[in-house]
């Protein structure tokens, strides 16, 4: 959720054509420490007899879970007496794909919004405010009955699946309720089923792809937060890891060099057709201002939205492209009928294949 939408295309044509090199690749130690930390990483945790700093901790634990920009988990955590706050990490910024900060503080949203759902389930009532002197998320927690929602139980479930959906369209039932998760006061959730609406969106999205794919900055600095091992995944805790995408897993050096030769701007456009023509639908967030406080609530929307889905057996990915190049955007949101009002985020949804799981830091790596 990561936020990023990004996938490592790897030049599947050589490597699907080589077996010994796919099992050369994933070695079995690498695998098996992987899916030992997966397990650790998006477990159900207690949910009596926990107080105080362990609480919070457990808190922050789900909040890590959310998704964020390449997976950089760009956020850190202070505790108060009855509060928690959410601070924004920026040595973990993206300054190519998001000069703004824009997606920074959407992530800074999806967290707080877990650790409401989290501090529900665990009797606590959590309310988020923003901090513009810090430009941190206070989320206040007070006593309550302890409630277990549905988006709760989808925390350890929800991930950005990066895939090839079903094609199928989903019920009215439960385009109502994705609709009603991922829309507030201050946040407008416009969803696109027809396929003339998809396509449309489509041209945007190759259009904003070529643009990056033409940015030596962009290219670099997503190749530096790809994770081409299993063994670099668990070492460092964040970043974009090939498996996550569908990709073969390679050592470092290799991937490195499959990055170089393959990620090239028809792959890449050829790949995200095929995504979006076999999803059910786009969903568009669009926030009430072009903000930090504004971007907070939309990550909240998002992560509502992206937890429903999860509920419901529904994948979801991010198609930002559209929003992410400056000069693209405001053709973009003329094209939704949004007039002056910035587009936030850009999200294909649909049923499909569950792909490994992203992995994340310690807890104690992100408390101040």
């Amino acid at each position: 959720m990561t936020v990023s939408r990004r996938q490592l295309v790897c030049g599947a044509p050589v490597v699907l054509g080589a077996p010994w090199l796919l099992s050369a690749c994933t070695a079995g130690n690498d695998a098996e420490s992987y899916e030992s930390v997966v397990g650790r990483t998006w477990r159900v945790g207690p949910m009596q007899g926990l107080h105080g700093a362990a609480l919070h901790t457990e808190l922050v634990r789900y909040a890590t879970l959310a998704p964020s920009s390449h997976n950089t988990q760009c956020w850190k955590f202070a505790f108060e007496d009855a509060a928690i706050s959410i601070l924004p990490d920026f040595t973990r910024r993206c300054p190519a794909v998001d000069p703004d900060d824009h997606h920074l503080f959407v992530s800074l949203g999806c967290a707080a919004e877990n650790l409401i759902q989290a501090a529900s389930a665990h009797g606590l009532q959590g309310e988020a405010s923003f901090d513009a002197a810090r430009d941190a998320v206070r989320v206040t927690l007070e006593p309550a009955p302890p409630v277990q929602t549905p988006l709760f139980k989808a925390i350890v479930e929800r991930q950005s699946t990066r895939g090839e959906y079903d094609g199928k369209s989903l019920t009215t039932d439960e385009l109502v309720l994705l609709e009603r998760a991922g829309s507030s006061n201050g946040v407008r959730l416009m969803l696109l089923t027809e396929r003339k609406a998809i396509e449309d969106v489509l041209d945007y999205v190759v259009q904003g792809n070529t643009a990056q794919m033409n940015d030596p900055a962009f290219v670099a600095e997503l190749k530096a937060w790809i994770r081409f091992s299993g063994r670099d995944a668990v070492r460092l805790g964040d970043g974009l890891f090939a498996a996550s995408s569908g990709n073969p897993v390679l050592p470092a050096w290799l991937g490195g060099r499959m990055f170089s030769l393959f990620f090239t701007p028809k792959s890449e456009n050829d790949k995200y057709a095929k995504h979006l023509r076999s999803s059910a639908g786009v969903a568009v967030f669009v926030g009430r201002a072009a903000d930090k406080a504004s971007w907070v609530d939309v990550g909240r929307a998002y992560e509502r939205f992206a937890l429903q889905s999860a509920a419901l057996g529904i994948r979801n990915a991010f198609v930002n492209q559209p929003v992410e190049v400056a000069s693209l955007r405001p053709q973009f949101a003329s094209s939704l009928g949004l007039g002056a009002l910035r587009p936030d985020l850009v999200v294909r949804f649909g049923r499909g294949p569950r792909l490994p799981a992203s992995l994340r830091r310690p807890v104690q790596a992100v408390l101040v």
